[in-house]
């Protein structure tokens, strides 16, 4: 086969003329695509290496968005590269989204709703992002988190990871987990008054808030020896042409909210604002949004929100200074100037809004995360962008930016234009979704101990926010966040947005592809 220039590549792979190209082994025996030879044979400048970042359970309450938050490692990074302002998971729960971004494939497709679904029940087929780059040639590995891990009972397994996807894995484990049992928990005692409690086990501090202010460096803690073995490996990768496909997803800042106890300094719990929460609050918005509140979050006080969040805030600074030295690495190896770094979250998080907290909305700060994408000599870096942009799309876009062929089934749409120009014409919404039971008479069935699930479905633009639950039999609701930015007036019942519903509707009900 005569060799072919990366226009050329694409435009065969395009054409479908590449398929049967054939199979080989590089020099470091993987397979690869003979197309994927030539590539890397012609040594194009466009593929560079990517370094993809994971946090677990962030919300874009970072300095770099705004907020008071300390967050230098990101903040440089932004600089550098593009901030999404208004970038949206597909479905606010661990799971179900890194199965969907990870595949490209939504999760009507992947049919994984909760935290025990392995993806390939539903899809065996699906061919995942590192996939698509080991078939061009790239050496993919893993470090922590990037399919889903019960936290923090299954730090230091595989949780349920795809083998498939990787040459290499890594599953790091620290103290955090062995020092489980001073982790404080909250609890609603029998007075009905929240507390925090002690000496709890693994599975007792997962899903409930909890946190630690920790003893020890960060070296001790699980992201710390993270950061340490994703270290190794480019400074591995740096002595060998071939690029690099490298994951790296920390498991902070999840609850148990622990990061030593100099980040919680950063934060004097006293100073911490609280978000207003109306009297009237359940009289604002359809039962199945705020179906997720949780007693003993409701029935805490202000102090132990406040020691919440500063606990949030001590683990978000923690994370950002493990990416940190990750950067530092990369300059200190001269892989800057080739490697594409991606940043981002699984999903966002609230923090007490609407007396939500976690995940598991679809309202604002639960839907949304924070997505920063470095390209080297992008002459747009250093800008944001306003483009509603979905998760789903990395595939697709990380695959775009480096010119390989994604896999043939996947969704979402490439915003490698908007990395490129922020400001380019976008046209195309955000989607997220996610569960709730109700019970099964709500629709006549005299069943009463029985629940049903429903669907709820979000779709987001620059302006508008539309949510329906169940089709609208459980109600909708439509904000603008122009002049609403928190979502607390809904004015899907509103007679003058009467038209503006209408729309919505019907760009809900299109779907994202």
């Amino acid at each position: 086969m005569k060799s072919v220039n990366r226009r050329q590549f694409l435009g065969a792979a395009a054409a479908g003329i590449l398929l049967n190209a054939g199979m080989g082994r590089n020099g470091r025996g993987r397979i690869v695509h003979a197309a994927a030879r030539q590539t890397i044979a012609g040594k194009s400048p466009s593929r560079f290496n990517v370094l993809h970042i994971m946090a677990d359970d962030l919300c874009a309450r970072l300095g770099c968005y705004g907020f008071p938050v300390k967050t230098p490692s990101l903040d440089r990074l932004s600089e550098r590269g593009i901030r999404f302002d208004r970038a949206y998971c597909q479905f606010p729960l661990c799971n179900p989204s890194r199965a969907s971004y990870m595949t490209g494939l939504r999760p009507d497709t992947t049919r994984v709703y909760e935290n025990k679904t392995h993806f390939r029940e539903h899809v065996p087929e699906a061919s995942t992002i590192p996939q698509s780059f080991q078939k061009a040639g790239y050496r993919v590995a893993r470090v922590g988190k990037i399919y889903h891990y019960g936290v923090p009972s299954q730090i230091g397994t595989g949780g349920l990871d795809d083998p498939a996807s990787w040459e290499k894995v890594i599953n790091p484990r620290g103290r955090d987990v062995d020092d489980i049992g001073m982790v404080e928990v909250l609890r609603l005692g029998p007075e009905g008054k929240a507390r925090t409690e002690t000496g709890k086990a693994l599975k007792d501090t997962g899903g409930t808030l909890s946190w630690l202010a920790a003893e020890g460096g960060d070296d001790e803690q699980t992201d710390g020896r993270g950061a340490a073995a994703a270290i190794q490996l480019l400074e591995e990768y740096a002595k060998d042409p071939e690029p690099f496909y490298l994951a790296v997803g920390f498991y902070r800042p999840h609850t148990p909210f622990v990061a030593p106890k100099s980040y919680f300094g950063l934060y004097p719990h006293e100073q911490i604002e609280l978000p207003d929460i109306p009297p009237n609050l359940k009289d604002l918005f359809p039962e199945p949004a705020l179906s997720r509140q949780k007693l003993a979050e409701l029935a805490m006080d202000d102090d132990l929100r406040r020691l919440a969040i500063q606990a949030y805030y001590a683990s978000t600074t923690f994370m950002d200074a493990q990416v940190g030295r990750l950067l530092d690495a990369l300059d200190r190896l001269n892989l800057t100037d080739k490697t594409i770094v991606v940043f981002h979250s699984d999903h966002g998080y609230h923090l007490g809004e609407k007396d939500l907290w976690q995940k598991m909305s679809i309202f604002e700060e639960s839907a949304r995360v924070p997505v920063i994408i470095a390209v080297p000599g992008n002459h747009a870096n250093g800008q944001r962008c306003s483009k509603p942009v979905e998760l789903v799309s990395l595939h697709k876009t990380l695959t775009d930016l480096c010119g390989v062929v994604p896999a043939a089934r996947v969704e979402g749409h490439s915003f490698r234009s908007l990395v490129e120009d922020p400001a380019a014409q976008w046209d195309y919404a955000a989607y997220s979704q996610v569960t709730r039971d109700v019970p099964s008479d709500a629709q006549g069935d005299n069943k009463r101990n029985n629940k049903k699930q429903i669907m709820g479905r979000s779709v987001r633009t620059e302006q508008w926010r539309y949510t329906e639950w169940d089709e609208g039999r459980f109600g909708c609701e439509l904000y603008d966040h122009k002049h609403d930015a928190m979502e607390m007036k809904n004015l899907a019942r509103d007679s003058d947005h009467a038209k503006v519903v209408k729309k919505m509707q019907k760009l809900l009900r299109a779907g994202g592809d």
